[in-house]
């Protein structure tokens, strides 16, 4: 999974939460109604910074048009890895785009994915004084308690409860929250199937949990129909994508087991433990028998159906 770009797309997709979210220090007074954000242009920085150019870091400037404040440079990046965190290099990397950009007005932002130590703080200096002090803000994600977002309106937020800190009693419950938060903010259904994926690469529930968030948390959901569509869709997907792996390795063998794998997976989420009879069908079925069973999974009402002959 490609942290980086995951959180560069939900950045990019979503700035104006993303800034009140990750950097709420330094966003939540702001006057979003009348301000403009723009991504810093990739080309314009690469040109400027060479090798040091970072692709998936994010700049974003945040303008006021009606002049009432002067423009903010927020650079964000996520760091999958706290010991890997280069303050020196974040430094050096704001210094370059502020004399780029010509501006003072700069905010460095690092997510962090997962727990650990990491520097608050650079300072270089002698004796007598400190010349340079650098800081930034930091969001720790592992550390935010997931319970203080459950209801939250920042469409970034929910669908980073999955990433947050929680009892291992509430991991359904915060899931069932990201993918509520999901279905009820945001209207477009091209970035809600991108984003239930984000939910579910992140919460990598068992098959087990899977089955159980089915039963005691989405058939209760406000949401129910719109979630039910974007995970039916969504795994649908998978199993094509999956199909096609095995057809590009080449191995005739290798592409039946992983077309029995990625359907008793669906079949499991949809109806649950199966039974007997129909473990021993997929294990014998050819994978002509394999593929229209696929097709069915996601309409047809009970096991019996999807597995039916012909």
């Amino acid at each position: 999974m490609n942290h980086d770009q995951n959180f560069k797309n939900l950045i990019l997709d979503y700035p104006r939460q993303a800034l009140e979210f990750f950097a709420a220090a330094e966003a939540g007074a702001l006057e979003w109604e009348t301000a403009r954000i723009t991504p810093v242009r990739q080309e314009q920085v690469q040109e400027r910074l060479g090798e040091r150019f970072r692709e998936l870091d994010t700049p974003l400037l945040v303008e006021w048009p009606d002049g009432r404040r002067a423009a903010l440079l927020f650079v964000v990046e996520e760091e999958t890895q706290p010991g890997r965190f280069s303050i020196h290099r974040l430094a050096h990397y704001c210094l370059d785009l502020a004399e780029l950009l010509d501006t003072e007005r700069v905010v460095p932002v690092v997510i962090f994915l997962r727990s650990g130590a990491h520097p608050d703080e650079l300072r270089l200096g002698g004796e007598q004084q400190v010349y340079l002090r650098f800081h930034y803000l930091a969001c720790d994600l592992s550390r935010l308690p997931a319970t203080q977002y459950l209801n939250s309106a920042n469409l970034v937020a929910r669908l980073n409860l999955v990433n947050m800190a929680y009892a291992p009693e509430q991991r359904l419950e915060v899931y069932a929250r990201a993918q509520d938060g999901l279905a009820g903010l945001e209207s477009n259904w091209d970035q809600r199937l991108k984003y239930a994926d984000f939910i579910d690469g992140y919460a990598q529930l068992s098959e087990t949990e899977w089955a159980q968030y089915r039963r005691e948390y989405l058939a209760d959901s406000d949401q129910r129909e719109v979630i039910m569509g974007m995970l039916s869709y969504s795994r649908k997907e998978g199993l094509q994508q999956g199909l096609q792996q095995g057809l590009q390795q080449g191995l005739q063998q290798g592409l039946q087991q992983g077309e029995a794998l990625l359907l008793r997976r669906l079949l499991i989420r949809r109806f649950g433990p199966l039974p007997e009879w129909a473990e021993r069908r997929l294990t014998d079925a050819e994978p002509a028998q394999l593929e229209r069973w696929g097709e069915r999974v996601l309409e047809a009402a009970t096991l019996e159906a999807v597995l039916a002959d012909g």
